[in-house]
């Protein structure tokens, strides 16, 4: 028969020829012929190839018009093809997931015995497992890292939905995906080996994920069982608040609800994902008026590469924008010197000259492939020719530490590896920030061997060299590095500053030579996301001042000291002494709380059988006020211990119960909460022992009162 494969309602398709193979016994192909199978779910006969002959492309109405390109689409199961290869019955029964396999069940302790039954959770468990690390680990070496949108939250919900079948059927509490991706590595390592090269990298964002959803997911699956859906839906309040609270996905939610015969309502939980949305975005709301063109039909020119100031220039079109009670207007010039944010690079200030009255532009950014200059107010002549000037010393700055960006991504590879990659940058005229794929913290050892590197490409004085329009492919034969997710034209610009050192594609604004950035200082380094590290770090004036700063810090130390050599050396030795001088303070408080103890003794009363000490003593150590508590408490038994005192100027309140009590019903959370009120404040604890505080001093003799009352109730 014919067959025609196309993607959609529109779009190219064409012709394809399906090939089938049967699987099953002689006796059971004579008794039902494998083409009356054919696309019929049936295990053992299964497609393994379709070729399509795109040739045409489905237009809106319906009708078919020729492509002026024709080719051939092959698409091969590569597991079903290894499965029909080895003999197996099953893709999972092949050498491509019997490894990871027998890893699970050697970790977990459960067998994996290939039941396709729908009830046999474990061995879906097992499925699923090897299945998602695939998909994971492949994701992560190609560039893209879990995250809560786009394609980063296709990975978490993958990864959350493999987690949540291994805590649930396998009763695994432990992180487990992590330790299968050597695994995969080692499979893989002839023919996809940036697997391997990028190995303990993914393996530490995987373990991060895992460990951050196993914090939640027992909360998350407690809460469900808790739900009480109507008429067996659960409320899309309810799933928003799994999404929101217990960061489950949509589709986990509706699987675990799906195993308890419950539906979920998807329609609500858009509407409270939506209202979430629509709440982040009042607050940046922008109301955008309409351009008013000047001149509609012309090109619009970027000459800020080679030119800091363009003359006899002219509006082309301009708008006014509001933003939070803040007036701006929005002006494009036909040619402009002035750079638009953009690569992580801020956008360009300066002046506009509309004859002898000056604007100034506040920031420069780019839509649509417009590039537009936002200013505060119009001129009197906007029609009129413009003088375009860039703020120049502001723009050097900012190449400085653009160009120190790109020394420093290349000394990171060096230092840390070939897995380092881009995750975001910001390059003003203050700082750069750039952070990267690592999945450690650096030591300050490779912080230093960093910065040797980029200050030793600073003193070579490396002369830019800048293919301003490259053919991709022989950008990317040359090594050029470039950033996962980004989509280039034919044709890129390309920045060298050495051929063995740093090759970029980049946009940006860079120096003539490294030498003009003076000198490189990292000045942080920390983390923002799970595989991700974050360095911020200072060049020219503003690194000479930062050292500068530093200096003055030591000297002053120094002074302290009358000018030591090894100021570091007494430093320490004021460090060890002041810590020795702690221990002796803290023995002395426990002393002096020790030496209330007969006292409070005498002092003992009792509420209705119960044995009663409570005092405002004159002990500002929280631990010394505890170690009080438990003494007496050991001594006497059948007591509840009530303390007030002041530390660091705030009222406090400890409560100690004896263990024969909290069995019969006291409880020194619930007491200590009802007599913080006293001092304006709250707390709580566990029943033998709970603290509180409080804003009112003057409360605290009135908390210990009202004791009475409440062991009395």
């Amino acid at each position: 028969k014919d067959n025609f494969w196309e993607m959609g309602d529109t779009g190219p398709c064409g012709p394809c020829s399906e090939i089938h193979i049967d699987l099953r016994d002689e006796e059971e192909i004579k008794a039902i012929p494998g083409k009356d199978l054919v696309n019929k779910d049936h295990p053992q006969v299964i497609e393994i190839w379709n070729l399509v002959f795109i040739q045409y492309n489905r237009k809106a109405d319906g009708s078919l018009e020729n492509l002026p390109e024709r080719h051939i689409d092959t698409g091969m199961g590569f597991e079903r093809l290894s499965m029909v290869l080895q003999g197996k019955k099953s893709n999972y029964e092949s050498d491509i997931f019997t490894p990871m396999i027998d890893f699970v069940e050697k970790e977990t302790g459960f067998k994996y015995t290939n039941s396709y039954d729908p009830n046999a959770k474990t061995d879906i468990a097992f499925r699923v497992l090897v299945d998602h690390i695939r998909a994971v680990a492949f994701t992560i070496a190609d560039g893209e890292m879990p995250g809560n949108t786009g394609a980063g939250y296709v990975i978490r919900r993958i990864l959350r939905r493999a987690v949540r079948y291994y805590y649930s059927f396998l009763n695994r509490k432990e992180p487990l995906l992590y330790k299968m991706v050597d695994i995969l590595a080692d499979y893989f390592s002839d023919i996809f080996p940036e697997l391997s090269l990028q190995k303990e990298f993914i393996t530490e964002v995987i373990k991060e994920e895992e460990k951050s959803f196993l914090s939640t997911l027992e909360s998350g699956l407690k809460r469900m069982d808790n739900i009480k859906p109507e008429n067996g839906i659960i409320s899309g309040k309810d799933v928003f608040e799994l999404y929101d609270t217990y960061g489950f996905p949509i589709d986990l939610t509706r699987l675990v609800a799906a195993e308890k015969g419950w539906k979920i309502d998807e329609a609500g939980f858009e509407i409270a994902l939506q209202e979430q949305k629509t709440r982040s975005r009042e607050d940046a709301k922008i109301q955008r008026g309409d351009w008013i063109n000047l001149k509609p039909e012309s090109e619009i020119e970027f000459v800020g590469y080679d030119f800091n100031t363009v003359e006899n220039t002219f509006v082309v079109k301009y708008r006014q924008v509001n933003q939070k009670d803040k007036n701006v207007y929005q002006i494009v010039l036909q040619k402009t010197p002035f750079y638009p944010e953009g690569g992580g690079q801020v956008g360009d200030t300066g002046i506009l000259m509309f004859g002898d009255e000056s604007i100034r532009v506040e920031n420069t950014i780019k839509e649509n492939d417009l590039i537009i200059h936002i200013v505060s107010k119009l001129p009197e002549n906007i029609e009129g020719y413009v003088t375009a000037i860039i703020d120049s010393k502001r723009r050097r700055l900012i190449e400085n530490n653009h160009t120190a960006t790109h020394l420093l991504q290349a000394a990171l590879k060096k230092v840390l590896g070939d897995h380092i990659q881009q995750r975001g940058s910001l390059v003003n005229e203050k700082y750069l920030r750039f952070d990267f794929s690592h999945f450690k913290k650096l030591s300050d050892e490779e912080i230093a061997k960093v910065e040797e590197i980029v200050n030793a490409k600073i003193r070579e004085n490396i002369s830019r060299k800048e293919d301003r329009s490259i053919e991709i492919e022989k950008a990317k034969q040359s090594g050029a590095m470039m950033l996962f997710g980004e989509k280039y034209g034919e044709k890129v610009r390309m920045i060298t500053f050495d051929d063995n050192y740093s090759i970029e594609l980049c946009g940006g604004c860079h120096v003539s030579t490294t030498g003009n950035i003076g000198f490189f200082k990292i000045i942080s380094e920390t983390g923002v996301a799970a595989g991700v590290r974050r360095i911020e770090a200072l060049t020219s004036i503003e690194a000479e001042n930062y050292i500068k700063r530093q200096l003055e810090e030591l000297n002053e130390i120094r002074s302290f000291f009358k000018n030591p050599q090894n100021v570091s050396k007494n430093v320490y030795s004021l460090l060890m002494e002041n810590k020795e001088l702690k221990k002796s303070l803290d023995k002395l408080k426990i002393e002096q709380a020790s030496g209330l103890k007969d006292k409070l003794k005498n002092d003992l009363e009792q509420i209705n059988g119960i044995n009663v000490i409570r005092a405002i003593v004159p002990l500002d150590d929280s631990k010394a006020v505890k170690t009080l508590a438990y003494n007496l408490e050991e001594e006497i038994g059948n007591i509840v211990i009530a303390f007030a005192f002041v530390s660091n100027e705030r009222p406090q309140l400890m409560l100690a119960v004896s263990k024969s009590l909290t069995e019969k019903g006291v409880n020194a959370g619930t007491i200590i909460r009802e007599i913080a009120k006293e001092i304006k404040g709250g707390g709580g604890g566990q029943p033998f022992f709970a603290t509180a505080g409080g804003k009112d001093v003057t409360g605290l003799q009135k908390a210990l009162d009202k004791l009475n009352d409440v062991i009395n109730n």
